[in-house]
């Protein structure tokens, strides 16, 4: 009786592997060093894979090894899965070794606040899931996720990509301009959405939408005017030091600045752009797991506002 799954499913793990390294080596010899076989072995891998794929994968002469354009596609096609295959297969083993449950992978473009970090900490206590932080480029947030690298992303909103879900969204903070305080306008105690036009912003360097980074760099004032941006980074730091050299600003939200105080920097209110920055926990749609919703769930739950004594009382009595 046959089970009528596609002979493709039936492929062994060992073929799979054995062609993804001679694609790289196309070198019989070489791939059967690289995976401890003999040279036979390689080759009765790739004719057993070839006979249930139904197609000649690899042309081999007396000279030269190459793929044929059915054995290229097919490993282009495959790498992508073997490679996810060996990553879960290492943080399995990496979660034995620790003991711990489960673990979620969570990257960030900038900096880990205590009140996320506190977050992590009782989903560890709660649900025995460990918190893995992975530093991300500031320009290139969705990659990562997209890719399976992290498990979910803490990025700046507004997050438009069809795969992705925003499953928790911080509160909204005020935007602020962060200058030199050799700059002419370091005195100042606020300035107007307009005046942007006369600074050279920083922007976001990296693969991110254009969407994404028009919000985080704006090209235009409301009026029209353009907004000069010669220089992009790829960290807060950089952008820090950069600003601090006095012949850029960068726009930042109030935690940023409440975390990064210097003397060389003044953090200045931008007009216009109140409670226009906000955070987002994003993941890959079809990769919803209970442990990212129980993260959601906590984020929610801290971000509540806790009763005064009087209300306390009131509840007791």
């Amino acid at each position: 009786m046959t089970t009528g799954l596609p002979t493709m499913h039936q492929a062994h793990l060992q073929q799979i592997e054995c062609l993804i390294v001679l694609a790289e080596e196309l070198h019989f010899g070489r791939t059967a060093e690289r995976l401890g076989y003999s040279q036979s072995r390689v080759s009765q891998l790739i004719a057993t894979l070839e006979s249930r794929v139904g197609a000649r994968l690899v042309a081999r002469t007396s000279r030269r090894v190459s793929l044929t354009r059915a054995g290229a596609q097919f490993v282009k096609e495959v790498r992508p899965a073997y490679r996810t295959l060996l990553r879960t297969f290492d943080r399995a083993r990496e979660r034995a070794m620790r003991g711990a449950l489960e673990e979620l992978r969570i990257g960030f473009t900038g900096m880990v606040y205590e009140e996320i970090t506190s977050t992590f900490r009782a989903l560890h206590d709660l649900h025995g899931v460990a918190v893995h932080t992975h530093d991300l480029p500031l320009g290139s947030p969705f990659t990562p996720v997209l890719d399976g690298e992290v498990d979910a992303v803490i990025v700046e909103l507004p997050v438009h990509e069809p795969e992705l879900t925003v499953g928790f969204r911080f509160p909204a903070q005020d935007q602020f301009i962060v200058l030199s305080t050799e700059h002419p306008l370091a005195d100042r105690n606020a300035i107007d959405l307009e005046e942007l036009a006369d600074l050279d912003l920083l922007h976001r360097t990296g693969d991110a939408p254009d969407y994404w980074k028009a919000a985080r760099t704006p090209p235009v004032t409301p009026s029209g005017a353009p907004i000069l941006s010669t220089a992009g980074i790829t960290t807060v730091q950089q952008g820090l030091a950069l600003a601090a050299s006095g012949r850029h600003a960068m726009l930042a939200c109030r935690p940023l600045t409440e975390h990064h105080a210097r003397t060389d920097l003044r953090y200045i209110p931008v007009r216009g752009l109140e409670a226009t920055s906000r955070l987002g926990l994003v993941w890959r749609t079809d990769h919803t797991t209970p442990a990212l919703n129980a993260l959601a769930e906590l984020l929610e739950e801290a971000g509540r506002p806790r009763p005064t004594a009087a209300e306390q009382a009131a509840i007791s009595a």
